[in-house]
């Protein structure tokens, strides 16, 4: 299927020319499998003697070497003039088969398997181009692989077009948390709903809420777990469910504490340190999350948002080098600017409520579409 497997140019890359483009294994996208069109770099070569590096259309690349082994891509002449490094394989399709079917096959469980048990060798895992060569899979008639190989390629567009859309209102939103906030050594934000002129107040976290952590069931007593009590732990504040579950003694003879639906949920430590949610569910906590009620009607969602925008200067004071942990007594102490009036409180807060469920619409429509994909990536390849 395959005219020849080349390994790419051994040269270092350079500042980007404007013109010739040079990839290399972290220039491929681990999900999408498209090149990434950011930080791009040219090939510190002599281009005149590199052509037989340069990807004509259809080419598949492979990773050969390294955590990322098996990765692919296949060229599109819509990535412009691209040169391929050192430790990428470059298949050449041969004319009488489709090179997108070919490359879907590269993202089934098949694929995936014989990546595993071939990479498998002392050190740093590898696969060369006679082994990519030893690949085998069934191959229907050079129309229905183009027939497969179109509707494919539809569907990995259409998931593009959605995440571009899901980027895009990312960062339309960390816009503007910047400018529905006020900056540093400032009273008001930079962009304000209509009839509010009022400066904004400062107040300390612990002036507004009270918090509390929670705890964890001695994990060797089997009766504190498989109850009705959901068991909130800190990769779990934004969900709507939880894999644990307590019983009413477990929560009695520990630390755990419940909260409530609609309460601020903000992890302490751990991989999470610094994520923050608003509690979907009743249920208990561990020691890695603090409650964070509030004592009057200030906007919890408000609030939320203040934290998300603070989170890499937070983490930044206290958790120096990813040493340390967040504590109660810290958060009640952070200072925050806040809108005098409630209304415009409110407003801020359900101006951000709406741009996330947006995010979180268009989050789930892109999950569909890849589950879509998996599901005929398994049924129409044998």
């Amino acid at each position: 299927m395959v005219e020849s497997f080349e390994y790419g140019l051994n040269s270092s890359a350079t500042e980007y020319d404007g013109e010739n483009k040079y990839i290399r294994i972290t220039d491929i996208d681990d999900s999408s499998r498209e090149f990434i069109q950011a930080g791009l770099t040219s090939p510190n070569t002599d281009l005149e003697k590199a052509d037989n590096y340069l990807l004509k259309h259809g080419d598949i690349l492979f990773a050969r070497t390294g955590a990322s082994v098996g990765k692919s891509y296949r060229y599109h002449e819509k990535d412009g003039k691209v040169y391929y490094a050192g430790f990428l394989i470059r298949a050449r399709v041969k004319s009488e088969f489709d090179s997108e079917f070919i490359f879907q096959n590269t993202l089934t469980v098949s694929y995936d398997n014989f990546v595993r048990i071939t990479s498998q060798r002392s050190g740093q895992p590898g696969i060369n181009a006679n082994e990519y060569a030893c690949f085998e899979f069934f191959v229907p008639s050079k129309h229905e692989q183009s027939q497969i190989g179109k509707l494919f390629r539809q569907i990995d567009n259409t998931i593009a077009l959605h995440q571009r859309k899901l980027e895009t209102l990312k960062q339309l939103k960390k816009g503007f948390l910047q400018k529905l906030f006020p900056k540093n050594q400032e009273n008001v934000p930079e962009i304000r709903f209509a009839n509010f002129q009022e400066e904004w107040e400062q107040r300390k976290l612990g002036e507004i809420t009270e918090s509390y952590s929670g705890g964890t069931p001695g994990a060797g007593n089997k009766m504190y777990y498989g109850g009705n009590i959901p068991f909130i732990r800190s990769g779990e504040i934004n969900d709507d469910k939880t894999e644990l579950f307590i019983t009413e003694e477990g929560l009695n003879n520990s630390s755990a504490k419940m909260v409530s639906k609609g309460d601020i949920l903000y992890a302490l430590y751990g991989a999470t340190s610094g994520e923050v949610g608003i509690s979907k569910i009743n249920g208990a906590i561990n020691q890695a999350i603090l409650a964070i009620k509030l004592k009057e009607d200030d906007d919890s969602y408000l609030i939320t948002q203040w934290f998300k925008k603070q989170k890499d200067s937070i983490i930044a004071t206290y958790l120096q080098g990813g040493q340390g942990n967040l504590s109660g007594s810290i958060v009640k102490e952070l200072t925050l600017q806040l809108p005098i009036d409630k209304n415009e409180q409110q407003k801020i807060g359900a101006f951000f409520k709406s741009l996330d469920d947006t995010i979180d619409l268009h989050q789930n429509k892109l999950e569909q579409l890849r589950n879509i994909k998996n599901g005929l990536l398994q049924k129409m390849f044998i």
